[in-house]
């Protein structure tokens, strides 16, 4: 997953300060688990998110936890993608669990085209390098630290946490260890809201904390196929109906068509806070769309930038295009991917029957498995913006908090589609650059791990009491 707030970065920015692992005493275990969790290859299929989860679950019996209350899952077909789930139980059965939710999988990376050797963790100006540095094994680590400290220091709070590790979060085929939880474990991970990536911040061109960002709700991906088929011929006697034109033309319908704005709670919000700070006329054009959604002009305006489109409705985007099976004849067949990102509460189903009457009848439109849930954006409720809110004022005093739609997709639309309500939460900082999540040289500042390891930590306090 992408940290959300990355996606209102304005520049480079200057490298935070370092600050040592042993800064504090307590910092030196946290730092050993976080190596040990990103030096353990998670990518798939060549890693182990098992072997991953094992580890976790050995630090925690190592802190007091009893063998009862940490469950290991695999599946059998599976079994390097497995998982694990913790509960600290509180001292009140009658309120709720908290679910910490973390993946463990990463995207994979190829060491010819690092700087560095991705599967080591290394201290370089002020970054920790290394893939799942940032994406997702910094909350994965934190989250497992954070149960530990509890554990040792004997605190005991009212409402119930547990943890969720899971796989397969990367890679559409995998085992997904938050539908499998959510599938066949629900009372396992129930819970009455969850925390989970997605949210974040943003330093600013000073280096400094500029703006917080809490994930409510997001987008379904979803892929499609689109498919035509032609009897062919020798090259040397084209015909009309070529399967590559077809395919074509459906594919510039799609690319020619734009979904209608929405607008949920989280967006309309988010958009309220940027008309108040984006200078003129984009300002103006916000605030035109916040008033008639079909306003075009304005809608037009801001599609310019890919942040706000992307945020502003369904998008689907030609990502890949196979064709034809040998170069002196007319193609048998033509096949291409559309990958959308489907607007909180419109449907999969909905938007195939857009697609299908963009690609017209000489395509076939299919729905790609997995079919992931219907996006449903949890509520921008005070009981979890407002501790949100409170602790960051204690930890980034005057830095401002946006609540952000994520226009990628994470695990979180599984607890969501059980009535679990999920959370990205902010605390952990990242440049305007992405800080090559998923890409080259994946890392994370020094400064912002701490920090972040810090905020999360009293932040979990605050909800469970």
């Amino acid at each position: 997953m992408r940290r959300m707030a990355m996606a209102l970065g304005l520049g480079a920015v200057m490298l935070p300060a370092a600050v040592s692992a042993q800064a504090r005493p307590d910092q030196q275990p946290f730092f050993t688990l976080y190596k040990e969790l990103v030096e353990t290859n998670t990518t798939l299929p060549t890693g182990s998110c098992t072997d991953a989860a094992a580890k976790i679950a050995a630090r925690l019996e190592d802190a007091g936890y009893p063998a009862r209350d940490i469950t290991l899952f695999s599946a059998p077909d599976h079994p390097k993608e497995g998982g694990m789930v913790a509960i600290l139980a509180g001292s009140d059965p009658s309120v709720k669990p908290i679910l910490l939710l973390a993946h463990l999988d990463v995207v994979e990376a190829k060491r010819e085209d690092w700087k560095r050797d991705p599967f080591k963790l290394i201290e370089d100006g002020g970054y920790y390098y290394a893939r799942g540095a940032a994406d997702d094994k910094s909350m994965a680590a934190i989250w497992a630290d954070s149960l530990i400290r509890f554990r040792r220091s004997g605190y005991r709070p009212r409402r119930t946490i547990k943890l969720a590790l899971t796989c397969g979060e990367e890679t559409t085929y995998a085992f997904n260890g938050a539908a499998w939880l959510a599938k066949t474990k629900p009372d396992l991970i129930a819970a009455e809201f969850a925390l989970n990536e997605g949210g974040g911040g943003r330093y600013g061109a000073n280096g400094k904390p500029e703006v917080l960002a809490i994930q409510v709700g997001e987008k379904a991906a979803q892929n499609y196929t689109f498919a035509t088929t032609n009897p062919g011929g020798h090259s040397s006697q084209p015909t009309a109906d070529n399967a590559i034109y077809q395919l074509a033309d459906a594919l510039k319908a799609v690319q020619g068509y734009t979904f209608p704005v929405r607008f949920s709670d989280t967006t309309r919000a988010f958009f309220t806070a940027m008309a108040a700070t984006t200078p003129a006329p984009v300002a103006d054009a916000i605030r035109r769309l916040l008033a008639n959604p079909d306003e075009a002009e304005a809608a037009a305006l801001l599609a310019r930038d890919k942040t706000f489109n992307s945020t502003l409705r369904t998008t689907c985007v030609a990502t890949l295009v196979s064709a034809g099976h040998a170069e002196n004849a007319l193609p048998q067949r033509a096949t291409a991917n559309i990958n959308c990102r489907i607007f909180p509460g419109e449907t999969v189903e909905g938007t195939l029957a857009k697609l299908k009457e963009l690609a017209g009848p000489n395509v076939t439109v299919t729905i790609n498995a997995p079919i992931r849930p219907t996006a449903i954006p949890p509520a921008l409720d005070p009981k979890i913006l407002g501790p949100a809110k409170a602790v960051a004022e204690r930890h980034f005093p005057g830095v401002p908090m946006l609540p952000l739609m994520s226009t990628g997709a994470t695990d979180g639309i599984f607890f969501e589609a059980i009535g679990i309500p999920v959370y990205g939460v902010p605390g952990l900082f990242f440049d305007a650059d992405g800080n090559g999540i998923h890409g080259l040289n994946e890392r994370i500042g020094v400064k912002s791990l701490y920090e972040g390891r810090d905020y999360l930590y009293d932040l979990v306090k605050a909800y469970a009491g």
